[in-house]
């Protein structure tokens, strides 16, 4: 069902079994999980589907080892259960990551994190070897009975030299051992709205539509069009993350304060000595301060980060000079010969944790696990359920959680789980990528690179999208390895209604480093045709799209020159196919 029939219907009938408000990746999953059981399901976005929080994560898929010395056991359990599932539903995405811990003490933490385990102290402190040795074991005895990646492995000082030589030399022992990581998370949130609405097509989604209380409940008003129309749902999801409050008050849910999240800030690296320096490696180690940070080589540069510090306001929230000085600090400290230079810092993002309101005073102890909150005798909106806390790795879980909630309420049961279900491209993967490629390629008249290439992107999705490349003449877009149609082809089928959409969460172009002003000015005359833009849409929409782009990702198109614009993203093209 697209837009305009979705919008004519609730025109026509507003009555709606639930509607979840908020299309980040725990929407999406509740609707999912809810759509599936053959709930009449509205799920509404007040901006784009993954544009908050789902757009801003590390990019890890783990276990949380560090929640293993707040006591969270199920929640580290659950994580790698989860961990495990994305690895084998979604693998177009999903990849293990060999992570090492570099180690500076033998007994540090031992104290101080059994204090902290019985909540009898909240500073962070470094960790030395058994610590992390005890923490590894579990999480390897969490595994055991699905042993999908390999178990920890310890090296002394002069293995880990001879690896890393140019980590920290004071450093005394590593740990090596496996979590995951997500290439392109945005997509697969948008992929798991397209199955649940190829599977169901009676299920709605809107992004750009904001719900607010209107005269007679609640309104829902169409970004684009600017048509507002009642929504009279028997019950709302609120699933808006760190927005939750804001949202309880824009539909008139009276319920006391329940969100305290924090910004996490990080920063996109195009840096060769240190992507060569990790050796493919996440390097998960802890500032001097005690703080964990991370870096990690992606797609093609590295990313770092992160920070950890309240946020009253989440639309507000961005990465400010002082976090971009303390992401380039803690790098210093666990590579002491390589400096990150301005010049180097290509992209950065900053996303609001979800977390329960909590007076701690150290972010890090913030419980990290998902509950529910049931509202309800608030007037004349529905009861609502609140989803609080959780973290990107357990989405498929806390959906189900919520949904379960929901299905109960309404007297209905669970027909169908989500467990093993494969998500878009992660469909009928190939156990031999590089012969599937070879074989989509000859069959679509593709070269082989080129059929490489959109695997990467899409999965087994490459061959629907090869199929269109082949129906027309196509040609890449300048200085970029996508193409004009391959673009059109996300417009008209993946709800691009801005620039934003395309640059930012649909492509990777932005987040590698790769804009330019010419490829900025290429995608936007595409979508202008395909929306049917006049001059002054096409205007605003670049201007709102820069100022965006400077604001919160640190990029100023302006003053970057062309020579270092196209060399940027000549860079960022061969990093990829390489």
């Amino acid at each position: 069902m697209n837009r305009i029939q979705t919008i004519a219907g609730l025109r026509e009938n507003p009555d709606i079994d639930v509607l979840v408000i908020g299309g980040g990746i725990n929407g999406i999953s509740v609707f999912r999980e809810l759509a599936l059981q053959g709930i009449d399901v509205l799920l509404a976005e007040k901006g784009d589907y993954c544009g908050g929080a789902s757009a801003a994560l590390s990019r890890m898929v783990h276990g949380g080892l560090r929640y293993l010395e707040n006591g969270e056991f199920k929640l580290v359990r659950e994580s790698l259960l989860e961990r495990d599932r994305l690895l084998k539903n979604a693998p177009h995405y999903v990849a293990p990551l060999p992570t090492t811990v570099p180690i500076f003490d033998l007994f540090s933490g031992i104290a101080n994190g059994a204090f902290r385990f019985l909540g009898l102290s909240r500073r962070p402190g470094r960790r030395g070897a058994l610590v992390i040795k005890t923490g590894l074991a579990m999480y390897d005895f969490f595994t055991a009975a699905r042993r999908i990646v390999p178990t920890h492995k310890f090296r002394s000082r002069a293995e880990t030299l001879k690896v890393w030589p140019a980590i920290n030399p004071a450093i005394r022992n590593s740990a090596t051992y496996y979590d995951a990581w997500v290439s392109h998370p945005e997509r697969l949130g948008t992929e798991m709205l397209r199955d649940t609405m190829n599977e169901k097509p009676s299920a709605r989604a809107l992004n750009y539509a904001r719900v607010s209380l209107g005269d007679a409940g609640l309104a829902l008003n169409d970004g684009l069009s600017g048509e507002t129309l009642a929504v009279k749902p028997r019950l709302v999801v609120n699933a808006t993350g760190g927005w939750i409050d804001l949202t309880n008050s824009a539909i008139g849910a009276v319920a006391p304060k329940l969100m305290g999240g924090t910004k996490g800030s990080h920063l996109i690296v195009d840096n060769r000595e240190l992507h060569d320096a990790l050796d493919g490696h996440m390097i998960y180690y802890e500032n001097e301060d005690g703080r964990i940070c991370i870096l990690f080589p992606y797609l093609g540069n590295v990313l770092v980060g992160s920070t950890d510090i309240r946020v009253d306001d989440p639309d507000q929230a961005r990465c400010e000079d002082d976090e971009r000085q303390y992401i380039r600090q803690s790098v210093s400290f666990v590579f002491p010969g390589i400096e990150i230079a301005d010049s180097d810092i290509v992209f950065q993002f900053t996303g609001v944790r979800p977390l329960p309101i909590s007076q701690d005073s150290f972010t890090g102890r913030i419980p990290r696990d998902h509950f529910c909150e049931l509202i309800e005798g608030a007037g004349i909106v529905a009861p609502t359920l609140c989803m609080i806390g959780g973290k990107w790795t357990t989405f498929r879980s806390f959906g189900e959680l919520a949904a379960d909630i929901v299905l109960e309420r309404l007297c209905r049961q669970r027909i169908v789980g989500t467990e093993n279900m494969p998500i878009g491209g992660g469909r009928h993967f190939p156990t031999a990528p590089e012969k599937w490629c070879a074989e989509r390629a000859a069959a679509h008249g593709l070269s082989l690179d080129r059929m490489r290439s959109l695997f990467e992107r899409y999965g087994t999705v490459a061959d629907a999208v090869a199929a269109y490349l082949a129906t027309g003449q196509d040609e890449l877009l300048p200085g970029s390895d996508y193409s004009a149609r391959e673009i059109r082809y996300l417009i008209a089928n993946e709800y691009v209604e801005q620039l934003e959409d395309l640059l930012l969460r649909r492509t990777t172009i932005a987040i590698t480093g790769a804009l330019s002003c010419g490829l900025l000015d290429a995608v936007l005359d595409i979508l202008a045709v395909e929306k049917s833009w006049d001059a002054a849409r096409k205007a605003f929409e670049r201007t709102d799209f820069l100022a965006l782009l400077q604001r919160q990702h640190g990029v100023d198109l302006d003053q970057l020159s062309q020579k270092d614009q196209g060399r940027r993203a000549e860079c960022a093209s061969t990093r990829k196919s390489a």
